[in-house]
């Protein structure tokens, strides 16, 4: 049985709250739950965390030993070069995913650093990013 976790970064833990006419009115959780029936043969997993160094330890943590990561580090994806260096340092592939299309938006969150060194990116399709994400590993 394949391996996925999904790792949400800052302010992910809102959704369902946070500015719902761009990231919708579904909370993650709920959506986690209808993923891991979707994909009943693939061992789901997610991990949220506000703070960039814890994830950076998960990024270690599964990077080899697990099929795949999908990856939200939001703000984080425009900033940080230290979780870009972790994606780069693991085997793990990692697809980087956004709920809304960050290239309609403002000129900052135009630039990924992780972009690189992931599998591919996601961006603008809603909760549905995960979706496509999940199904590149398969």
């Amino acid at each position: 049985m394949k391996k996925v976790i999904i790792i949400n970064g800052p302010n992910l833990n809102l959704l369902g709250k946070r500015e719902p006419e761009i990231y919708g009115a579904n909370t993650f959780e709920d959506f986690f739950n209808e993923l891991k029936q979707t994909y009943k043969t693939i061992a789901l997993s997610y991990f949220q965390s506000n703070i960039e160094g814890e994830l950076i330890n998960k990024l270690h943590e599964v990077g080899f030993n697990f099929d795949g990561v999908v990856l939200n580090a939001a703000a984080y994806t425009h900033t940080s070069v230290a979780i870009a260096d972790a994606v780069k340092g693991i085997e793990t592939p990692v697809v980087e995913v956004h709920i809304s299309n960050v290239h309609a938006r403002e000129a900052f969150r135009h630039k990924s650093y992780l972009a690189a060194n992931a599998k591919g990116v996601i961006s603008g399709f809603g909760l549905q990013s995960y979706n496509l994400a999940i199904q590149s590993f398969l």
